[in-house]
């Protein structure tokens, strides 16, 4: 079956502000994540790619554009699937007002029980992308073969269920898995079970550096929405 290349969008104005965006319209990538999306042809230069898919969202369009530049052959094909969580009335606040919500304990400890006010249940998320990625996988392999290989652009919680799922984890887990703006995650399949070969890669170190614990939400918390990355 197919291989499937996750890229997170790269680094948005709703990161850079601390806002939980959601499918809050008009969110850009910022300058960085604008030079992240630029680098993102050459570090994929060497990878035959059968299509691209992304979020129908701003952010992953604008990220993937590069892509499709140096690449006239693809066009892109969008999946409202693998769009951001809804995070409904949640959308667009400060993710340091949220940190105080009751809700947030469940979205940390025990994700597949949480509902977002106004929008959907992380439960749903997962299933939706998970999905999609079924559905892609047989799409790809019935036009491209089985040894085919796509990119995908998304979001962190999407692609973190999507890791999640791959790895046969519980979506309880989920929060114990971290990628950065712009990212790449490479899972491939098989008929049986599939095989994570990349996690999180970024081409740069720096993201391991030590980090003051308000860049995770708290100390041993997870960045719901995926955060900004390195500084």
């Amino acid at each position: 079956m197919a291989t499937l290349i996750l890229v997170r969008h790269g680094r948005s104005t709703a990161n850079t502000a601390g806002l939980l965006a959601g499918w809050t319209p008009g969110v850009h990538l910022d300058e960085r994540g604008a030079q992240q999306a630029a680098s993102l042809p050459g570090r994929l230069a060497g990878v035959p790619l059968a299509a691209v898919v992304s979020s129908p969202l701003e952010r992953c369009v604008q990220t993937v554009q590069p892509l499709l530049d140096a690449r006239p052959g693809l066009s892109l094909r969008t999946d409202e699937r693998i769009g951001e969580c809804d995070y409904g009335d949640w959308s667009g606040r400060k993710l340091a007002e949220l940190a105080g919500e009751p809700l947030m304990e469940v979205v940390q400890q025990h994700p597949s029980a949480a509902a977002f006010p106004g929008g959907e249940s992380m439960r749903a998320m997962q299933a939706r992308a998970v999905d999609a990625v079924r559905d892609w996988n047989a799409r790809i392999d019935a036009e491209h073969g089985e040894d085919a290989v796509y990119a995908m652009c998304s979001h962190g919680d999407i692609i973190k269920s999507l890791i999640a799922d791959a790895l046969g984890m519980h979506l309880d887990l989920f929060q114990r898995i971290h990628v950065e703006p712009c990212s790449v995650t490479a899972v491939r399949y098989t008929r049986t079970r599939p095989f994570l070969l990349r996690l999180g890669d970024t081409g740069d170190l720096a993201s391991l550096a030590p980090r003051g614990a308000g860049d995770q939400g708290g100390e041993g918390n997870a960045v719901v929405g995926g955060g900004a990355g390195a500084p």
